[in-house]
């Protein structure tokens, strides 16, 4: 299960309460260009309308720049693939005050592209700080083990 991408800012800006693996509709080109790792999902969002979920402003730029579609968008919205219990759960909860459904990494998995979305609840600035704290003492513990 390569990782291709990922959204590193995820753990440190929200809390992540349930994970969900869903499919990515994508162009062969966009394809091509996820396997030599280029694409960023910092930023993007899930919504959910309607029997359908939706990835927006994740940015996938062309494989070759010269051998793509004329009108193409890197950004443009792309559809997400799950079954429809975890769509109703998904959409349920993101009517709910505070959660957000965020990309945190797009991986291979045999042949297939997987994105890894997280039904996400917002930290609190003082929350980041204590990260930021138990961050460090962590590191600075392993340091001295080493010594």
């Amino acid at each position: 299960m390569p990782l291709l991408i990922q959204n590193k800012k995820v753990y440190f800006d929200y809390e992540v309460l349930e994970k969900f693996e869903a499919g990515i509709e994508l162009f062969g080109f966009e394809v091509k260009s996820l396997k030599a790792k280029h694409g960023s999902i910092t930023g993007a969002r899930v919504l959910v309308r309607g029997d359908e979920a939706f990835v927006v402003s994740m940015d996938i730029p062309a494989f070759q720049s010269h051998n793509i579609h004329t009108h193409y968008e890197p950004d443009r919205t792309r559809r997400l693939l799950l079954n429809k219990k975890e769509l109703s759960y998904l959409a349920g909860k993101s009517q709910q005050r505070g959660l957000t459904i965020v990309p945190i990494s797009v991986y291979t998995k045999s042949r297939l592209i997987k994105m890894e979305i997280g039904l996400v609840k917002g930290k609190k600035k003082f929350d980041k700080r204590e990260t930021i704290k138990k961050r460090d003492t962590e590191r600075n513990m392993e340091r001295e083990m080493k010594r």
